[in-house]
């Protein structure tokens, strides 16, 4: 077993190669009446490898991966949490531009649900698109035992059937050598000083390498949703004869044929597929992110006497515009971790002592300072438009999350790519920089933070409030 993948010759040591192939793992929806919903958090015992080696997972509803939600466009939904689990979580609507108090932030929106208590989430979903939710409270520790799943938001006027809109959630778990889910590791300060925790066996909706059956000529739109703590997946998109629609819940203006082989998936990001299958080779779903590739999933290409079709056109989501003539802009330095040109980090108002940076694990920043403060990181007027110029000064990629809005990649001269997406979670390179641009119309406490799960708990994460 590598580090950070199990290989083919891995699962046959395991005894993974005497698994039937999981068929279809279409996602079970939550819903117990129309906009309502059912979410519990409680312990699931869970055989990875079906060979009665059980692991303890933490789900929703008792499902690996947890229920989808699916709801339409402009419709207010209610969620009911109840927390059957020994520690308190909440739940974050991940990439939803919602009402403050419902975005599930324990300690800056609201309190975590304790153990035996019931919240009641209720928001509308303004934007068609693919979108998750996750605990958020001890994230890093949640979401690697199973806390996620994957919420919906469907068109007014659907484009697609359930059969021809599949939802593909992507996670990595970190196996002991009896395949059992690892444990002792979780919260180890290796994990949060480099790249945070990389699991050495991949689901797809909770199974490994399911197949799914797809039709000649039919349409398909695949989303596919990375919820991994800390995985950076990468996919040759061209291979599957597929083209990109949307990104991050956000259908793109115009489809996009991919000009690169490789397309990465940070943890939290999401990407829209069109498939249209134009002969019957099956091909499979590979990983090329790591050293090694994995297969994690397959399609399987029936015959069928149906003529190909025009694929519907996706409309993007009307979003606040930019002002860039005259946006707030701040300088933000991503600092920290292994390698790390930054001594310590300023942590509760006081720079920390190397021994006291590793004993409170607080080892990554934006701009020296590390985790949250009693004032915010900066504070807009709604409305007001801000530019944050990043540069990533680490050895690590991170994944930037921006909660409550979505944003816009601008270049070097402070001025709107018309052709770039909105994005609310955008993969920074190793010592690079990148300028980003949103509109605050959302009032309240918004979270910034890096979606690498232990690099946000070892600091990389702060606030801004919207007045």
């Amino acid at each position: 077993m590598t580090k950070n993948t199990l290989s083919r010759r891995s699962f046959v040591k395991f005894g993974v190669a005497s698994l039937a192939t999981a068929t279809m793992p279409k996602l079970i929806l939550a819903t117990v009446e129309e906009n309502v919903f059912q979410l519990t958090a409680v312990k699931t015992n869970h055989s990875f490898l079906n060979d009665g080696n059980i692991s303890e997972l933490w789900t929703f509803n008792d499902m690996v991966s947890g229920p989808e939600i699916r709801a339409v466009k402009g419709r207010q939904i209610t969620i009911i949490f109840k927390n059957e689990l020994d520690e308190a979580t909440s739940i974050h609507w991940h990439g939803i531009r919602i009402d403050n108090k419902m975005d599930g932030v324990s300690g800056l929106t609201q309190e975590a649900v304790k153990p035996g208590e019931e919240f009641t989430y209720s928001f509308t979903v303004p934007d068609a698109g693919t979108f998750w939710y996750h605990a958020h409270n001890m994230s890093w520790s949640h979401v690697a035992r199973g806390l996620y799943g994957a919420l919906i938001v469907e068109e007014t006027e659907p484009l697609f059937d359930r059969e021809h809109d599949i939802t593909v959630i992507i996670d990595d778990w970190r196996l002991d050598a009896q395949g059992k889910l690892e444990v002792l590791t979780i919260g180890g300060i290796k994990e949060w000083a480099l790249t945070g925790r990389i699991g050495n066996f991949v689901t797809v909706n909770g199974k490994f390498q399911p197949q799914f059956q797809l039709k000649l000529n039919h349409n398909y739109r695949i989303r596919m949703i990375n919820a991994a703590n800390s995985r950076i997946m990468a996919f040759d998109i061209n291979q599957m004869g597929a083209i990109t629609v949307g990104l991050d819940g956000q259908a793109l203006s115009a489809p996009v044929d991919n000009d690169q082989s490789t397309f990465f998936l940070g943890p939290a990001q999401r990407v829209d597929l069109f498939l249209s299958p134009k002969n019957t080779d099956s091909f499979s779903l590979i990983d090329i992110g790591d050293a090694e590739p994995i297969e994690i999933a397959n399609f399987h290409i029936e015959n069928s006497s149906a003529l190909a079709l025009n694929m519907p056109k996706l409309i993007p989501n009307e979003l606040p515009p930019l002002d860039l003539k005259n946006a707030f802009q701040k300088n933000v330095i991503i600092q920290g971790g292994a390698m790390s040109s930054m001594e310590t980090p300023i942590y509760n108002g006081r720079k920390l002592s190397i021994v006291e940076s590793l004993e409170s694990k607080q080892m990554w920043a934006f701009n020296g300072i590390a985790n949250l403060t009693d004032s915010p990181f900066f504070e807009l007027k709604k409305g007001q438009t801000i530019i944050l110029d990043f540069l990533n000064d680490t050895s690590f990629r991170h994944a930037i999350h921006i909660h409550g809005h979505h944003f816009k990649v601008i270049n070097n001269d402070y001025q709107e790519n018309i052709g770039q997406p909105w994005r609310d979670t955008y993969l920074t390179k190793p010592n690079g920089t990148v300028k980003i641009a949103f509109t605050a119309d959302n009032p309240g406490k918004w979270l910034l933070h890096c979606h690498m799960l232990e690099h946000s708990a070892g600091g990389m994460k702060t606030w801004f409030n919207v007045i």
